[in-house]
């Protein structure tokens, strides 16, 4: 071991790093708690609330990428401090300039502090994936595992606080942000990080973009400029346009300018193979964990409502939950090994959404239950076969696949979920009351072509009883449409089933290690 590596407290780093985390899902809480108060505060429209909301969302993942290509070269103590200001200028801005502008200028501010946010909190992504499957090099899939733990951590501190504060004052739960950010502030302060394991073995930064490859831009572009055209309003021209240069200029800029006797200028620069497999994975992951969360908390939330208790309650037991598996997620990994653990939770979670589809009342707690113990090992235990499969991406690898899973929710998972949900209540809608379903239903065009939907103009136009007619058989639809997202979960069934008999043809999965160049710094 080198001197520089020798000096760096690993323990330490890695605290600094689960509670950078917190102070993440901190403000994911806080903020969403929040929204409906600064909609009334500073006469904010839906549309407005919702461009706030989104403002803190959509930086996040495209920063996670773009930081990745360049987190290496200033440094992740560098990045970190940047992270920690965005934190910091994200709750002053909130807590301090907000409640003192105008209310035009107030939705300014709002907007403009949830895209710093967003920047820092994709910072911190950035930089603390790569900082620990460097530092526990020979576990990854482990660490990465109990890091991640800190993202439900969050949740439950801040959700148990917000429900303690009750009624009280929207800035002070805003200003929850500051706690995690000032203790992670300070235990970053002059603390040496260490070199990722990419630059460590002398693996060049062209080589790390050649991992990446041309395979990969070819997904991570195109949903990263889908992104920009949803949130700027680009014409569908304007955005081929840019996909085509960018990743014809990428490609360019990686192609080698000499053949090697062991590959080809094409073969060199397509990239992993691997990568793009488990890219292509990562789309069904990320909608089957975030996607249908939102669809099972409104499940649930119901549930929960017939004992007596507050909607929050829902995050903080599914989060409580995540938390503690993940925590012990070591002794699991060493027994399943990776891909193992990725096929039992597709499974798990395949079975979980079917049987949520049939539940009813506190039994839907249970499946729920279920469900929760089968999503909990994705997203971490990706990053971590990433981590160990494809070592000279480095940061870059890593990162996109978590980014690219963020991005994939956003701009295909959840259209797709929309549009499944609209077709099922639309479809039981005429196989119940033909004569309503004539009155409100109308063809709409969508990403994944046309669909039916209820106009919810014309829906208010109803009488009362119909209105509550049509609500029951929207609720009624939706629950039954679970079932349909089971498809997700068994893609990757096969496709992890495919893989693990793909490397055991090999001799069984082995992490690749890449030899430390002492020679470096």
């Amino acid at each position: 071991m080198n001197t520089h590596q020798s000096q760096i407290n690993s323990k330490w780093l890695f605290k600094a790093s689960f509670i950078a985390l917190i102070a993440t899902s901190f403000a994911f809480v806080t903020r969403f708690a929040v929204l409906a108060d600064w909609g009334r505060q500073f006469n904010l429209s839906s549309t407005q609330m919702g461009e706030i909301g989104g403002a803190g969302v959509w930086p996040f993942a495209i920063s996670i990428i773009l930081f990745s290509l360049v987190v290496d070269r200033i440094g992740y103590g560098t990045a970190m401090v940047f992270a920690f200001i965005c934190h910091i200028a994200y709750g002053v801005m909130a807590v301090f300039w907000a409640p003192n502008a105008n209310p035009d200028q107030a939705y300014a501010i709002l907007f403009g502090a949830s895209v710093i946010l967003a920047l820092g909190n994709g910072t911190v992504e950035a930089v603390i994936n790569p900082v620990v499957a460097t530092m526990f090099d020979r576990d990854k899939t482990k660490w990465l595992n109990i890091l991640h733990a800190g993202w439900p951590a969050g949740l439950v501190g801040a959700g148990l606080m917000t429900m303690a504060m009750g009624g009280a004052d929207w800035r002070y739960k805003v200003g929850l942000i500051f706690i995690p950010a000032l203790i992670y502030g300070v235990m970053i302060y002059k603390q040496k990080w260490p070199v990722q394991e990419r630059v460590a073995a002398g693996v060049s930064y062209m080589e790390m973009l050649r991992e990446f490859g041309i395979l990969a831009s070819l997904l991570v572009i195109p949903i990263i400029i889908r992104q920009i055209a949803v949130v700027f309003n680009l014409p569908l021209s304007t955005e081929i346009i840019l996909d085509v240069a960018l990743i014809f200029a990428f490609a360019y800029s990686i192609w080698p300018e000499k053949e090697t006797i062991a590959q080809s200028k094409l073969s060199s620069s397509l990239g992993s193979p691997m990568l793009f497999i488990l890219m292509l994975i990562m789309m069904p992951l990320a909608t089957t964990e975030i996607g249908t969360d939102g669809w099972i908390t409104a499940l649930m939330e119901k549930a929960m409502g017939d004992i007596g208790l507050p909607a929050v309650t829902v995050l903080v037991y599914t989060s409580a939950i995540m938390m503690v598996l993940r925590f012990y997620a070591g002794p699991i990994i060493h027994r399943f090994k990776p891909l193992g653990l990725l096929i039992i939770s597709s499974g798990v979670a395949a079975v979980g959404l079917f049987l949520l589809s049939k539940s009813t009342g506190m039994t839907i707690l249970f499946v729920a239950t279920f469900y929760g113990l089968g999503k909990t090992f994705f997203w971490p235990t990706m990053l971590g076969v990433v981590s160990e499969q494809c070592p000279k991406g480095g940061a870059l690898t890593l990162n996109a696949i978590g980014g690219m899973g963020m991005l994939a929710v956003g701009v295909l998972g959840m259209p797709f979920i929309g549009s499944l949900q609209d077709n099922a209540s639309s479809e039981l809608l005429m196989e119940k009351n033909p004569t309503i379903y004539s009155q409100i239903v109308v063809e709409k065009d969508g990403i994944f072509g046309e669909y039916n939907a209820i106009d919810q103009d014309k829906k208010t136009e109803l009488s009362n009883e119909n209105q509550s007619t049509v609500n029951m058989i929207v609720d009624e639809a939706r629950h039954g449409a679970l079932a349909y997202m089971a498809i997700f979960p068994v893609i990757m069934l096969f496709s992890y089933l495919g893989l693990n008999f793909y490397f055991k043809s090999k001799g069984g999965y082995e992490q690749k290690i890449l030899k430390t160049n002492q020679a470096n710094p």
